[in-house]
This record gives C-alpha cells, sequence and structure tokens, in this order.
C-alpha cells in the first residue's frame, strides 16, 4: 500500500503542470464606499460620495491581478448560488483564470464584505457565507500536481481551511509545488495557529506589519522577523506607504516604496503586492527584485477604485508603471 502511494505521488510529480498556480481562498464581492466625510455614528446617517460594486477578497484579487501580469492561474473556493456568486464567477473568468474547481454550496449565500474608505486606511464588515466550508480536503492531489505553486491567503476566515492547513502544505511540498501565505487580519485577534510547523512548509510568508506584530506580540517589524527566523524560509512584509521589508536566511532588505500622489483607494494593495512578488519569485528573481516589483504592483493598485480595476489588462498596467512611477516593463 504504501509503495503504492508513494508510487502515485512520483507520477503526480512527473505530470506536465497545467497551471503556474493554484490559489487556495475566500471568495466574495466588495461594496466599496468612497468619498466619506466622517466615521458613522449609531442612530445617524452619512453619506458616501461613490459606490463600486466588484469582486472582492484577499485570494481572488491576488489570483486575477497575477493572471493579468501573465501567469496561468486555477482557484479553488466556495461561493452561493446567487448573484453575487455569479458576478465572481464571471469576474474571474474574464481574468482567464480557471473555475472548475470554485465549489457551490447548497445551503451558503456568497461571502460579501463591505468597505468604508477613508484616505489611505479603511473599515471593513464581511459576511463569510459560504468561505467558511472550504475545506482542505476539497483540495484533490491531482489538482495540486497540476500546479507549480500554491497560494492560500485570509486563514483566519476559513475556519474549516485553517484545520487542515498544515496537511495541506506538507502534501502540497511533497507534489513539489512552493508554497505561500498571506494571513490577513484574524477578526478574532487570537491568532490561533501553530506557526512553528507551518512555515517551515511555506515558501513565502507575506504578512503586513500589523498581521506580523499582532502574530509574534512584537512592537516592531523588525523584532517580529527576528522572532520568526527560525522557523521561517523567506518573509516579506508590506509596510504600505513605508515600503516592505524582506527577510531570507537572517538577511534583510529593505525596498523605500512607490508614492502615489493621488490615491484612489488601497483596496487590495496588499494582494497586488503579493502578486508582482510571487510573479517575480516564480520567474527565478532574487529577494530584492520581488521586492521591488510587489512595491510597484501594490503602487499601480492604488490608482483605480478596488483590487483588480487598475490590472483591467497588462497595457494599461505597462502605462500606469510608465506615467505614474516611471518605470518601464
Amino acid at each position: 500500500m504504501l509503495l503504492s502511494l508513494l508510487t502515485e505521488k512520483t507520477e503526480f510529480r512527473k505530470m506536465e503542470k497545467k497551471f503556474d498556480i493554484l490559489v487556495v481562498g475566500e471568495l466574495n464581492i466588495d461594496l466599496i464606499l468612497n468619498g466619506i466625510q466622517k466615521e458613522p455614528e449609531i442612530g445617524k446617517e452619512i453619506l458616501a460620495d461613490t459606490m463600486t460594486l466588484t469582486l472582492g477578497s484577499s485570494s481572488a484579487i491576488f489570483a486575477s491581478n497575477i493572471s493579468t501580469l501573465g501567469s496561468k492561474v486555477a482557484f479553488a473556493g466556495k461561493i452561493g448560488n446567487d448573484s453575487f456568486g455569479n458576478l465572481v464567477i464571471n469576474s474571474l473568468k474574464e481574468k482567464n483564470i480557471n473555475t472548475e474547481n470554485v465549489f457551490v454550496s447548497k445551503d451558503k449565500v456568497t461571502g460579501a464584505s463591505i468597505i468604508l474608505n477613508y484616505d489611505n486606511d479603511r473599515a471593513i464588515i464581511t459576511h463569510l457565507g459560504a468561505i467558511a466550508c472550504l475545506s482542505a480536503d476539497d483540495i484533490s492531489d491531482e489538482l495540486l500536481a497540476n500546479a507549480k505553486h500554491l497560494h492560500v491567503s485570509s486563514i483566519f476566515l476559513q475556519e474549516n481551511l485553517k484545520k487542515g492547513i498544515i496537511q495541506l502544505f506538507g502534501k502540497a511540498k511533497s507534489l513539489g509545488l512552493t508554497t505561500s501565505l498571506d494571513i490577513q487580519w484574524d477578526p478574532a485577534e487570537k491568532w490561533d495557529i501553530n506557526f512553528e510547523e507551518l512555515l517551515p512548509l511555506t515558501d513565502i510568508f507575506l504578512p503586513n506589519k500589523q498581521e506580523i506584530t499582532a502574530l509574534t506580540k512584537e512592537d516592531d517589524t523588525e523584532k517580529a522577523l527576528d522572532k520568526l527566523g527560525h522557523v521561517s524560509n523567506i518573509i516579506a512584509v508590506k509596510l504600505g506607504t513605508e515600503g516592505a521589508i524582506g527577510m531570507k536566511k537572517g538577511i534583510k532588505i529593505i525596498v523605500p516604496p512607490f508614492l502615489n500622489e493621488h490615491v484612489v483607494d488601497a483596496i487590495g494593495a496588499g494582494d497586488s503586492f503579493n502578486a508582482g512578488f510571487i510573479y517575480k519569485y516564480l520567474k527565478g528573481e532574487g529577494l530584492q527584485e520581488c521586492l521591488e516589483f510587489g512595491n510597484l504592483t501594490g503602487a499601480v493598485n492604488t490608482t483605480a477604485s478596488g483590487g483588480t480595476a487598475a490590472f483591467s489588462n497588462l497595457s494599461n498596467v505597462k502605462q500606469t508603471a510608465k506615467e505614474k512611477f516611471n518605470v518601464i516593463l
């Protein structure tokens, strides 16, 4: 029996890869409100200047934008049987993302986030819906073996997936995939996951500065990096308007940002950083090049509303990079 399993995994490793990246994660729509003069108060009504309904979720924004950059992407997730679910599927297909493993829940609606934007910051209220139903058991060996790289995001929104995340990453590594993880914020602020076991299986760990300091209970990003260094491979920390800091084998590299003087909103900027970083990583580039390109794609993201509008096509990305940031791609 053991010999049979080993032979099967060897055959999977020899398969020709259909996809550069398999994204496993949450799917929802974003209802974005911009131009809000002040914070809401109970019993009172305030106005927003603009409203946008678009594809949301860290995972989907990442998948869409790295597909625009040129990677072949497959997505595994769950939606409801509703109009929001149709919007999600159609949006992914428009970006040439394989959706054969996006499953429809029988009893849950598609997840949704309401986002209140305040300059470079925001407040978010999310209804999980079908997001929480996805589990590691939904991801077959064959699907994994058809990809070169596995990316997972927003693990604290996906309780069922979180329970099997170590096993999923272990399986991916055994099948020859590289891996990346963006934990995103923990709404319960418990940070209850075994990173001593998970991070050694993670080739690229992609938190922002608030997440890595909360996770490590440190008050400084570099101290947090040092605390995780003994179990990590590559860590890339997003610092927003301060750029990014990366660490590999204990060596830290700080890369300055590409600043956008006229930010539309910062929704998906971190996910777009992830897309740029991993796109270059899969091309074999070094840590500094990956950080620099991640900063650029994160900045490009801020030039349009929502997480994917600035990445409508590769020509648009190149034009924005040249006109706004004086970079020729």
